[in-house]
């Protein structure tokens, strides 16, 4: 007859130790309810941490407005800085805008006529805004209106609408219209303002087109608008001082800011001529501001009736000459009676039109007579550096190079704005400046604290929703903090009770510990038992405790289900957690009982035969 091979001792620990928990179940019992008692809070605490944490972070992450970056203030943006930044790390969507006041839109319904005016705004391929609230993105003859701005219109996907784009010129008033295509209507919560979101080629025709700009592509008549005037102030020359009330009312809605008297160094400073000491002259200027034309006309208003000529001037341009020499140029232009009370001579450009003069005039210079030459090379280094060859026209006893104020005037205008001048023709245009603004949108929330600081780098003031983010960061890892706390301590306490009952347990079974060691079994199988006891008996506890939190997280989710969106718990755990938390808790029960199964080697067999 053939025996059965007999079991490795290794094979037989496991079933042994399981015997003797069935055997001691009340013992067992009190240890497996222990242990669930510590980890079954533990894991209710997780699931507090990741649902409510995860619930904030999803409700942010959902919305775009929160991953939204928008400049606080306005200012000119150059192409450049746009390809920049949209390089940047975390940047998903970037978009230039336009001045606010030239984003203002009337929009009319084809049917019924009714008009409301919107603001623009661009967008563009990618836009978070409408592609997570329920909208496409808009092409060539679409738009994409807000909610708000639907309801007003009373128009939804596939309606017309009619744009009206107005400007005033002059004492005209001329518009623009072009019929649109509604392509969606954004959901609500994208926003509570009436607006319609276009991409930016209209955006930026609409901005031209108020601007005087023409937009041939849309039919849209304009021209290239010359450069408005700027001067640094105006020095006042009047035959008869002026008494302090009428100094006074020159200030006053004229928009200037001082009036100072003016000696005669200081006026042929400014207008390169000496002034005769039967003139009284004041400089007025406003402090950091440009001085305007229609400055000028206002106080000329306020002069009426007097002998009095008002001549605006340039302190300073970055001018250089063919040599790259600084050069000053005096501007100074002269009516015949405004040349004949200075005793100056009446320049061949003539006096203050307000508005740059004709080509071939605006470029003419007045030389000194130690000049050569028949022209003059000057280069202003502004928004765009500008080189204009300046025709010699006569030549005198001045001090500097003279022409005509206006050219000085446009030269200051263009270290602010972008001009380009035309040398076929000795024209000035303005350029189509920067953008003015941005719209950008990070890839998550927590990409908006580095964008908002490298932003901040540049000097710019920005709005977002950095503060809202940081307090959810804050709190995830203040609940992360007291979340380990209290697991310290409940791991302590469930490890302290594993050893001391694995340890009290060897103990107990020294006598039948030693009689296995007689039947054979070596010091390392005997090692093998309180283990095996360790991680079953925390195995049981984990079971009890995984039920004990599936209760006590479904009570908590259903008490606060009034207060979740649909597919959101305040209490869950993410199946990776669960398995940490698993393999956790059999780490900690070897861990545990290895002080018992080293006293398990310890015991002698002859304890065993003594004892029997």
């Amino acid at each position: 007859m053939k025996h059965p091979a007999p079991a490795h001792p290794i094979r037989l620990i496991p079933g042994l130790a399981a015997s003797h928990l069935r055997h001691d179940w009340i013992l067992t019992l009190c240890l497996v309810v222990a242990l669930a008692a510590v980890i079954a809070p533990l894991l209710v605490l997780m699931g507090l941490k990741s649902g409510t944490i995860e619930t904030l972070r999803e409700r942010l992450v959902e919305d775009p407005v929160y991953r939204e970056i928008r400049p606080a203030h306005t200012r000119e943006f150059a192409s450049e800085w746009f390809e920049q930044v949209a390089r940047w790390p975390g940047v998903d969507f970037l978009t230039p805008t336009i001045l606010p006041l030239s984003s203002v839109l009337q929009v009319v319904h084809p049917q019924g006529g009714r008009n409301e005016l919107f603001d623009l705004i661009p967008t563009g391929p990618g836009d978070p805004l409408l592609l997570e609230n329920g909208a496409r993105i808009p092409g060539d003859g679409q738009l994409v209106l807000s909610a708000e701005a639907a309801r007003r219109m009373g128009v939804t996907a596939g309606d017309a609408l009619q744009v009206r784009v107005t400007r005033t010129r002059g004492t005209r008033t001329e518009e623009a219209r072009e019929t649109f295509q509604v392509l969606s209507v954004l959901d609500a919560r994208a926003g509570s303002l009436p607006r319609v979101y276009a991409p930016l080629d209209l955006v930026v025709d609409v901005e031209a087109f108020k601007e005087g700009y023409g937009a041939p592509d849309r039919g849209w008549a304009g021209d290239t608008p010359e450069p408005f005037l700027s001067f640094d102030g105006a020095i006042l020359l009047l035959d008869e001082p002026l008494d302090p009330i009428a100094r006074t009312g020159l200030i006053i809605n004229t928009g200037f800011a001082r009036l100072t008297d003016a000696d005669g160094q200081r006026v042929q400073q400014r207008l390169g001529v000496p002034v005769p000491e039967s003139l009284t002259a004041y400089d007025v200027f406003t402090p950091g501001s440009a001085v305007t034309v229609s400055n000028l006309r206002a106080i000329e208003q306020k002069l009426r009736g007097r002998e009095a000529v008002v001549l605006p001037y340039v302190d300073q341009l970055p001018l250089v000459d063919a040599q790259g020499r600084e050069m000053v140029l005096a501007g100074l232009s002269l009516s015949p009676r405004q040349a004949r009370l200075l005793q100056a001579p009446v320049p061949p450009w003539g006096g203050f039109t307000g508005r740059a003069a004709s080509a071939g005039e605006l470029t003419s210079v007045l030389v000194p007579k130690d000049h050569a030459g028949d022209s003059l090379q000057v280069t202003s280094a502004g928004a765009r550096t500008l080189t204009l060859h300046l025709d010699v026209v006569g030549a005198g006893d001045w001090q500097h190079p003279v022409v005509p104020v206006e050219l000085l005037g446009v030269l200051r205008t263009g270290t602010q704005r972008a001009l380009t001048y035309r040398g076929e023709t000795g024209s000035f245009e303005m350029a189509r400046g920067g953008y003015r603004g941005f719209r950008l949108y990070a890839r998550s929330i927590d990409d908006v604290p580095a964008l908002a600081a490298r932003l901040q780098e540049q000097g710019l003031e920005f709005v977002a929703q950095v503060e809202a983010i940081q307090r959810i960061q804050v709190l995830d890892e203040g609940l992360g903090r007291l979340f380990w706390l209290i697991a310290l301590l409940g791991i302590s306490g469930g490890t302290a009770v594993l050893v001391a009952s694995l340890y009290a347990a060897v103990e107990r079974l020294r006598r039948d510990l030693g009689v296995l060691r007689l039947l054979g079994l070596a010091r390392w199988h005997v090692f093998f038992f309180p283990v095996a006891q360790g991680v079953m008996i925390a195995a049981l506890g984990l079971l009890a405790a995984l039920g004990g939190y599936a209760s006590l997280a479904w009570a908590i989710n259903r008490t606060f289900s009034s207060e979740l969106a649909p597919g959101e718990r305040f209490c869950t755990l993410p199946g990776e957690q669960i398995l940490m938390a698993i393999a956790a808790t059999l780490a900690l029960a070897v861990l545990a009982s290895l002080v018992a199964a080293w006293r398990a080697t310890r015991i002698d067999p002859a304890e065993a035969i003594r004892e029997h």
